[in-house]
């Protein structure tokens, strides 16, 4: 017997308790830039948040308030169509954001300049939702809207939440003044950026291949519990010779946590690689039923 332990790839306590600690932190940095750097200068972050700020603008009511309750609808949605774990994740997340920004609120901004406030506030900002995404969760509930019409329109999720931003940042200009629904477009891109950056390559589409002895389960779990097709290719070991079963799938990057911990429930020996999908053509990913 080897004198070395095998790590397990199952889901422990341990770590869903790091990864509501990342959460924390996540949210922390996030409310941070906003309520340091874009709140004193009228700029806006785009999606939920965005309509959250120019709403607590124009009703003098606290954000904190606003960020709940205009994200519920989404969190339905979210739980419905991706699942508890994700759909906890956010709300834990959001309640954080709303939390901190009552306590952040009497902070003095860094700096009055807009262009620095929407780059470096755009940095801040995309740190914080990144790692927040990268840990199963999410802050923006348009893009839990965006992953279900991706499924019945020609439109992908990525131009969708662009499509929903865009509209969010215009009505900025009406709310605040044009300057600032234009630095707040700056920092939308900035902070895009850095959530990429921050989430290692999650982009908006995964493609999954999973080399498992226990293929059906897997199979099953996948269809069943993420509602998303797979296909079962057939190869060889390349020592022991020994057929093997491998299992592809595409996947948005806010069901990458979930389906890990679906393959490591059936299968912990599983061996699981991920890719970068930049565009789905056909199939059962995203257009139509699974």
């Amino acid at each position: 017997m080897s004198k070395y332990k095998k790590k397990s790839n199952k889901v422990t306590a341990k770590d869903i308790v790091w990864r509501y600690i990342m959460i924390v932190i996540g949210a922390l940095i996030y409310t941070f830039g906003l309520e340091v750097f874009l709140v004193p200068n009228s700029l806006i972050d785009g999606g939920v948040t965005g309509i959250s700020l120019m709403t607590a603008s124009l009703t003098g009511y606290s954000f904190s308030i606003f960020i709940v309750l205009i994200n519920f609808p989404f969190l339905y949605l979210g739980y419905k169509k991706i699942g508890k774990r994700f759909a906890i994740a956010t709300i834990f997340g959001i309640l954080c954001i709303s939390l901190f920004a009552l306590f952040m609120k009497e902070i003095m901004p860094i700096t009055i300049d807009p262009l620095l406030a929407a780059v470096f506030g755009g940095i801040i900002i995309g740190l914080g939702v990144g790692l927040i995404i990268r840990n199963g969760g999410s802050l923006d509930g348009t893009e839990m809207v965006a992953v279900i019409l991706d499924k019945r329109s020609s439109f992908s999720v990525g131009e969708i939440v662009m499509i929903f931003n865009l509209f969010i940042l215009g009505v900025a200009g009406f709310v605040y003044d044009w300057n600032s629904a234009l630095y707040s477009l700056i920092t939308y891109f900035v902070a895009y950026k850095m959530m990429d950056i921050t989430i290692t390559g999650l982009d908006e589409s995964k493609g999954v291949m999973i080399i498992t002895d226990k293929p059906d389960a897997i199979s099953d779990a996948v269809m069943n519990q993420l509602g998303r097709g797979v296909t079962v290719l057939y190869g060889e070991g390349g020592y022991l010779k020994q057929p093997k079963k491998v299992i592809y799938s595409v996947v948005t990057r806010l069901e990458i946590t979930k389906l890990r911990d679906l393959v490591y429930d059936c299968d912990e020996d599983a061996f699981i690689t991920i890719t970068d999908v930049h565009d789905v053509f056909g199939g059962q990913f995203g257009k139509g039923t699974h």
